[in-house]
């Protein structure tokens, strides 16, 4: 019997917490390639905590891997805290609300408060509550943009951010030595909240947070005196009640709600991929769109971190690439301040590696202190609190990534779709005053500093074999370095594994200073580049271009021959 079947038989024995689980194993008995899915590893805890298919299994999110998890958790903080305390929420998804009752009946049994949120909450609202209520730790269950079949397990530090590196793994060496049957202490959620080990979060930290998004807004009665009109999708998740709440704050009197995707539904029934990059999602709105036709569409994902945007343009709506999105809040809000006196003296602009460059030549253009950090918005929050510590905060102007994510404020560490709703359609409100969509503001920019095509290409490698993959794809293009991609020169390599890059002219290697991770980046001439990383979530690689030309067209020919030969080079087949 193989070690696959041995844990089958003890998870079909020992797992009734959930009585789903056992009808799952039953229904597969004797089926080895589905046994072997579920148990050739156990979900890997890093720094965006857990992520998986729903079901059961050491490969799976279920009770008894969210416990084993969350009993690490609780050894690690009790190791590191006196009278550690834990803040939680969840979103819409299939048994999230299960989940984060599981994480705070093991917290309570191991002695650390709770503060539960007691209804849906997006993801800056629990980076919010962390750090207003000082908590130890915080724990959000999401599985973000991904589709109705995973589940997810976001673990952050005390700072409000997600759990750097170094916590990660030391959590992760606590949560190995958990056997996932008999070693979890754990209680009943109501009885450990009749004893006070859980409290709800009172409605007066969810007031606080809206307070101090309202503070990050530029431009007073705009909304009102531009009379902007928008059609908004929380895609069945957690931004429903927020994102309302704060486009009324600032005046949105025109607004309507994709009723198919207003409340909460973990199968998604109209978006199975609930992600607001795609243009599908927004399909519905499109239809409400005929007889109500907004100047915008707006899409946030389920745990309100991700906001996508659709723009009417010449009687049709063009979706608007996170790229772009992120280089017109950054104009906006630099150009906004400057007006009004209020710029400091060396504004912070932040984004991450695989985040085009145009907003570099925006930002060089106000005087501004450019960061480029890796890929993960916990490495924008870790930014924010050590210039917090120096007392420059004020500094902070935005940071944002390609994956549609943007905050504008320092009151919470993540990325925040509440904010970003906000700030864009005060953008659109501004703008529409001044006779000019979102595209006409974008094409200025593109007309001012050229144009930047950003195309982000996912290859999906499932299962035990598809790991298997990845990692040769990886070690393949690190251990046999083009020197020629679509018949450009590769300039340089920068291998933020081994942490160096190096000059292909001379052979000259210079270090990379931030934390190590697997992602390679070549550099190409004009501008042009590629930046290739498995993702940390998700079985699938990334492949970033970016492509720099004179018209759009001709930038998309280039990502064309870019994209087929990194295929070629990578062995990737569709």
């Amino acid at each position: 019997m193989s070690e696959y079947d041995k844990l089958y038989d003890l998870w079909l024995e020992k797992a009734g917490r959930d009585p789903d689980l056992k009808e799952e194993l039953e229904s597969i008995k004797g089926n080895e390639n589905e046994i072997l899915d579920r148990f050739y590893k156990a979900l890997e805890f890093g720094t965006g905590g857990l992520r998986g298919v729903i079901g059961a299994g050491t490969n799976r999110m279920n009770v008894y891997t969210v416990a084993q998890a969350t009993q690490g958790l609780a050894d690690y903080l009790n190791a590191h805290f006196d009278s550690p305390s834990v803040a939680i929420a969840h979103d819409s998804r299939i048994k999230s609300d299960l989940f984060a009752k599981t994480a705070a009946g093991v917290l309570a049994a191991n002695s650390i408060k709770v503060y539960f949120y007691d209804e849906l909450m997006p993801t800056p609202m629990l980076s919010f509550a962390v750090i207003r209520l000082h908590c130890s730790s915080g724990i959000v269950i999401t599985a973000s943009h991904n589709p109705s079949k995973y589940n997810g397990y976001k673990c952050y530090g005390p700072e409000g951010y997600q759990m750097t590196d170094e916590a990660a793994k030391e959590t992760l060496s606590y949560i190995n030595k958990v056997d996932v049957f008999s070693g979890i202490k754990i209680m009943d959620f109501d009885e450990a909240l009749a004893e006070d080990k859980i409290d709800f979060i009172e409605d007066w930290v969810k007031e606080e947070f809206y307070e101090e998004e309202l503070k990050c807004r530029l431009e007073k009665d705009v909304c009102e005196k531009s009379g902007i009109k928008v059609i908004y999708s929380p895609l069945n998740g957690t931004g429903n009640k927020p994102v309302r709440h704060i486009l009324k704050k600032i005046g949105v009197e025109n607004l309507r709600i994709v009723l198919s995707q207003e409340h909460p539904d973990g199968t998604f029934p109209t978006c199975p991929f609930p992600n607001p990059e795609i243009k599908q999602v927004f399909e519905e709105g499109m239809k409400m769109a005929k007889d109500f036709p907004a100047d915008i569409l707006l899409a946030t994902d389920p745990d309100c971190d991700r906001v996508g945007i659709a723009v009417l343009d010449n009687g049709e709506y063009k979706l608007m690439s996170g790229n772009e999105v992120g280089c017109m809040l950054t104009q906006y809000i630099l150009s906004r301040l400057k007006e009004q006196g209020r710029l400091p003296e060396k504004p912070v602009v932040v984004k991450t590696i695989v985040t085009t460059e145009l907003v570099r030549a925006i930002a060089n253009d106000y005087n501004c202190e450019m960061f480029d950090l890796l890929t993960g918005f916990k490495y924008i929050g870790e930014l924010i609190e050590k210039l917090k510590a120096k007392g420059e905060e004020d500094r902070y102007v935005i940071g944002f990534e390609e994956s549609y994510g943007y905050l504008t404020g320092t009151h919470v560490r993540d990325k925040d779709a509440v904010n970003g709703s906000m700030m864009i359609i005060e953008m659109a409100a501004y703008y529409k005053l001044q006779g000019k969509t979102l595209i006409d503001v974008m094409n200025d920019i593109y007309d001012k500093y050229g144009m930047y095509l950003n195309s982000l290409f996912n290859f999906g490698f499932e299962g035990a074999d598809g790991m298997k993959k990845m990692s040769g794809m990886m070690d393949s293009m690190r251990e046999n370095a083009p020197e020629k991609i679509a018949g450009m020169s590769v300039e340089k390599i920068a291998d933020y594994e081994r942490s160096v890059t190096t000059y292909t002219a001379d052979g000259r290697t210079e270090p990379i200073t931030l934390p190590v991770s697997n992602v390679l980046s070549y550099s190409l001439p004009d501008d042009n580049k590629v930046i290739i990383r498995p993702s940390g979530t998700e079985p699938k690689i990334k492949v970033y271009v970016t492509a720099h030309a004179g018209t759009r067209d001709d930038a998309q020919k280039i990502t064309d021959s870019i994209i087929t030969d990194v295929k070629k080079l990578m062995g990737i087949e569709e």
